[in-house]
């Protein structure tokens, strides 16, 4: 029986790991592909275009979502993302799962875009951790990394919308327990007996 393919959204807050985890558990697994996110937000340093992100103007982005051309989109930190239908519809074809690291909105649309999606929210071993890590960064200004803690709290309670929520206090370990995750959706899928 041929095995469906499925996205992979990767939620959480900024500082949880969601793109490290992401990246590892793509690195790890020959059938998952990283689709590449479009944004208005400007590059950071080492950030390559359509490598990390799609960097697009205002206007651009625009036009995106008037061709109807993204199966998601969100306004996260006063920056514009979306995630491109026809970079998913392809890879799905090819019989690769798409794996990305959304925002909470993201999430949410793409599980009303794309039913079959697998949902997962990553959250941080506490409050006072998320901070250092953000800090730790040294990416951000002062009122930047306030505004990501505040951000967090109100993403925390969207944890209970996802369909698998992991714990990172070790990387190795929750790259692991996110595998597992994954091999146990493509069994119940091949089978039949899932969504």
């Amino acid at each position: 029986m041929k095995r469906r393919a499925f996205p992979i959204v990767i939620s959480g807050p900024s500082g949880s790991g969601k793109t490290t985890i992401c990246r590892r558990v793509l690195e790890a697994d020959p059938l998952i592909a990283y689709s590449v996110s479009v944004t208005t937000r400007p590059p950071r340093p080492g950030e390559v275009d359509r490598e990390h992100y799609e960097f697009v103007s205002d206007n651009e982005f625009d036009a995106l979502i008037n061709e109807g051309m993204l199966a998601e989109s969100a306004v996260v930190h006063g920056f514009r993302y979306g995630t491109r239908k026809t970079v998913i519809d392809g890879l799905l074809s090819e019989g690769l799962d798409v794996i990305m690291d959304l925002d909470v909105q993201g999430g949410m649309s793409m599980r009303k875009a794309y039913p079959e999606s697998l949902l997962l929210f990553v959250l941080p071993p506490s409050s006072e951790e998320l901070e250092g890590r953000l800090r730790s960064r040294g990416t951000d200004a002062e009122h930047v990394i306030a505004t990501r803690l505040r951000n967090a709290v109100e993403e925390h309670g969207w944890a209970d919308k996802y369909d698998h929520r992991v714990v990172n206090d070790d990387l190795d370990r929750v790259v692991e327990e996110v595998r597992g995750i994954i091999r146990e959706e493509r069994e119940k899928r091949t089978s039949g007996s899932g969504k």
